[in-house]
């Protein structure tokens, strides 16, 4: 389980509903957040294709992740939201593209997100409960959990390589309303694997505010 998916591992009522997530009627009343979704990935698979050679053994932000790894990540993490969306095992898709060689995560990267585009492109999707790593969600919870997931992601790979994304700071601060339910302040350790947050100027842009939330330093 990575840590993006489990810090919506908080309780849940009889329905299997998460506290903090999007209802799905919220959620397809104002916003599809398959949009989000699809604009997560294209910005993530345009960083990972900026990457060098020299930078592979870079450290990263997210500590247990060098540049490679994180890249082997990615990739695997776009593959299982095509796997959730179908309704299946989201462990059968390991958390690591380790068949990948260094340098073809690009490559491998575009028929994973096309895959994406395909499943998710029904909106009945949306109020469908599928199956994420830390339990069953209604769609519209899940797109935001994994557009939260790659942005953070995307993030820590551009500061590791140099790269300045064009951040949409619409789209982020959808996430952060998401993200401040799901991930409170003062539940930092233990079960919830992240850092304290750390602080920021209220009129910080958006994208240093999510990853200071999630316990980077921006």
């Amino acid at each position: 389980m990575n840590k993006t998916e489990q810090l919506i591992e908080t309780p849940s009522d009889s329905t299997g509903a998460v506290a903090g997530a999007p209802s799905s009627s919220s959620s397809s009343s104002s916003f599809d957040p398959r949009t989000d979704l699809a604009a997560a990935v294209d910005l993530a698979g345009r960083t990972l294709a900026a990457v060098r050679p020299e930078q592979y053994d870079a450290p990263t932000p997210c500590e247990e992740f060098d540049v490679r790894r994180l890249s082997s990540h990615l990739v695997a993490v776009v593959r299982r939201i095509s796997v959730i969306g179908r309704g299946e095992d989201p462990f059968g898709v390991p958390s690591f593209a380790d068949e990948v060689a260094d340098g073809a995560w690009a490559e491998a990267w575009v028929p994973g997100a096309r895959e994406v585009a395909e499943v998710w492109a029904d909106p009945g999707i949306l109020g469908r409960q599928l199956r994420l790593p830390m339990g069953v969600l209604p769609g519209a919870a899940a797109a935001a959990v994994y557009t939260h997931e790659l942005t953070v992601h995307t993030w820590d790979l551009a500061r590791a390589t140099g790269q300045d994304p064009d951040w949409d700071s619409a789209l982020i601060e959808r996430v952060m309303g998401v993200v401040r339910r799901a991930l409170p302040a003062e539940t930092r350790g233990g079960r919830i694997p992240f850092a304290a947050v750390v602080a920021v100027d209220p009129e910080a842009p958006a994208i240093d505010r999510l990853v200071a939330w999630a316990g980077r330093r921006p």
